[in-house]
């Protein structure tokens, strides 16, 4: 069951006022394992620093503290770097690329909404797969 770009968008969002509400160590902690929570259909909530590195990765866990900000999807294109430069530059948007998805296993087209979170110096981004 996909979810929608609006459902990823409201979860990026609610991700957004969450940190706002419990501060970022607490938001990071449960992004990473609140699974109830922070996991819908297959729309995941994760969180980078303006760096490029990992503070919640939706699934896989290991990723945590890692730089990807030259992770190529298999068309090629740098799209973490391209997330951190939206992060940067309007603040919230868009991006394309293709990801494995975690319920299908199968590598997809996603589409994901990327917001920064003022004050922190990070931000959460959701996608869904099309």
């Amino acid at each position: 069951d996909h979810g929608s770009r609006d459902e990823a968008k409201a979860m990026a969002e609610s991700a957004v006022a969450y940190v706002k509400k419990v501060g970022a160590d607490k938001a990071l902690e449960d992004f990473s394992k609140d699974k109830a929570a922070w996991m819908k259909k297959d729309l995941y909530v994760f969180a980078f620093d303006l760096e490029g590195v990992t503070r919640a990765p939706g699934p896989p866990a290991q990723l945590i503290g890692k730089s990807l900000l030259g992770l190529k999807d298999q068309n090629g294109p740098e799209f973490i770097k391209a997330l951190v430069e939206i992060a940067k530059g309007p603040g919230e948007g868009w991006i394309d690329y293709d990801w494995a998805n975690p319920v299908s296993k199968k590598v997809e087209n996603k589409t994901t909404f990327v917001k920064r979170i003022a004050g922190v110096e990070m931000f959460v981004g959701v996608g869904a797969y099309r």
